[in-house]
């Protein structure tokens, strides 16, 4: 959410899947358009389609029930699944021979939270479409009753990310949320009660997306802006040392750009320090140094610089959560993710008044204090947003394989931590050129299989299905 909030507003209703074809139909006509004229993808193609197009032909004919796990690293993945469900897999039915019936579809799950930034027309528009919302942040039982009802009742299979948010990254799969696994398991078990024989299926699919063109140059201007917005002076590469280093002269200039990345971290790793320092309050046990270019240069050739810059950044964030928590009188429990996903819960709560039956009927002092409480929360979910943006970054990422892509991914995570900081509209990114979409169609995985490991421990049937599928999603990006 990039604007904050200053007035109390009433209870997030729940937003009813109502699948509308002829919305459909008309998405699905402005789809190339809007691939070409609204996102940088100039290109999608996907691998083992006619295994999904089997799956549809199965579900269609009673025989099994799928959900399509999909990796998250895009805003724009919606727009690959829309071409993938729309046209690929009915172009590939026919080739193969696969009949269908008209149309192929399906139903999705979505966060709650983006009607609220994106606009209440985008939350219409996903509902036409199928789509049903998930508060994630607490145990939203119309969210789950209708996701639920959908996986086993509805005409169409049923789309998730089991990341449950966009990571930023290509080659990393963040840890997945068990609701995905949990909810193969409850589809399976409401065949069971109404005495149904279809099978349970998750399908794992991988999404990655290319540069047509290495874009170094873009990468290079945006990098000169973020410098100017932290007030840092251009970096020397004589200082760098490089040319002694017997590198041809393209390896030294990806090089130099690295370095350019690692000091601009290392920067605003140090101006959050003292922010939260000074003004939070909060304590860092290690010593600030900032690093010099020669000092950037011996971090990314030796370790110790680069695990100290991790341990800094873990400090931060946890820090950056507590601040939060200590407003809402949270405890810190669980992962990043998990805390931020209590931290949103806890904002909503002050903001949209489930206690409150009329807004409008507030006295002047009663909508006053109202409005201030919301507006505050809205202020300190900022430092839980600055969390979500900067929790994907990773210095290892790029020192691993140095390339385009992945100097790409982390430099706009920073970008977008910096406009979060500036005010600005994180989702409104820059375009650093044209990129090429790959899909990779997985193995379904049982769930019907696992349901007597499921009756005996469900914690433990839920867990293995889950490190099964992300072992599934890791499996499937291409380097």
């Amino acid at each position: 959410m990039p604007n904050s909030i200053s007035q109390v507003q009433p209870p997030l209703e729940f937003i009813p899947p109502a699948y509308n074809p002829l919305i459909v139909k008309v998405c699905q006509q402005l789809l190339p358009w809007w691939l070409q004229c609204k996102t940088n993808i100039s290109h999608i193609q996907a691998e083992n389609v006619e295994t999904l197009a089997e799956l549809f032909h199965q579900f269609q004919n009673q025989k099994v029930r799928f959900l399509l796990a999909f990796r998250h690293p895009n805003s724009e993945d919606p727009y690959c699944l829309g071409q993938l469900v729309w046209k690929l897999v009915p172009q590939v039915a026919r080739q193969t021979g696969i009949p269908l019936q008209f149309p192929v579809h399906s139903h999705f799950i979505y966060d709650r939270g983006i009607p609220l930034w994106a606009g209440a027309g985008v939350g219409w528009l996903y509902s036409r479409l199928g789509g049903t919302p998930i508060i994630r942040g607490k145990i939203d039982r119309a969210g789950l009753r209708s996701a639920r009802d959908l996986f086993a009742n509805s005409n169409f299979p049923i789309a998730a990310a089991p990341e449950g948010a966009t990571n930023g990254h290509n080659e990393i799969v963040s840890p997945l949320e068990p609701g995905i696994a949990q909810m193969g398991f409850w589809c399976v078990e409401d065949l069971h009660k109404a005495g149904r024989n279809e099978k349970v299926v998750i399908v794992p699919l991988g999404i990655q997306y290319r540069y047509v063109e290495p874009p170094w140059q873009p990468l290079e201007k945006l990098l000169t802006q973020l410098e100017a917005d932290c007030g840092l002076p251009a970096l020397d590469s004589n200082s760098a040392n490089l040319e002694a280093a017997s590198l041809d002269l393209e390896t030294q200039n990806q090089k130099f750009q690295y370095l350019r990345l690692i000091r601009l971290g290392n920067h605003l790793l140090v101006m959050m320090e003292e922010f939260y320092t000074r003004f939070y309050h909060q304590n860092f046990l290690q010593n600030i140094t900032p690093l010099t270019s020669s000092s950037i240069a011996e971090t990314t050739a030796g370790e110790p610089g680069y695990e100290a810059l991790t341990d800094r950044l873990k400090a931060l964030l946890d820090v950056a959560l507590q601040v939060a928590e200590q407003y809402f009188n949270l405890k810190p429990k669980g992962s990043l993710i998990d805390r931020c996903r209590r931290l949103e819960q806890a904002g909503w709560d002050y903001i949209y008044r489930e206690d409150i039956k009329d807004i409008a009927a507030l006295c002047p002092l009663e909508r006053g204090l109202a409005d201030r409480l919301a507006e505050e929360a809205s202020l300190r979910m900022w430092h839980m947003r600055l969390v979500e943006s900067f929790v994907s970054v990773t210095g290892r990422y790029v020192q691993e394989k140095l390339t385009a892509e992945r100097m790409a991914e982390t430099t706009l995570l920073l970008s977008d931590v910096l406009t979060r900081i500036k005010g600005g509209n994180p989702f409104d990114r820059p375009k650093l050129g044209k990129q090429q979409v790959q899909m990779t169609v997985g193995e379904p995985i049982s769930v019907s299989d696992r349901w007597d490991g499921y009756q005996t421990s469900r914690r433990l049937a839920v867990a293995e299905l889950t490190q099964d599928l992300q072992a599934a999603l890791e499996r499937m990006i291409q380097s």
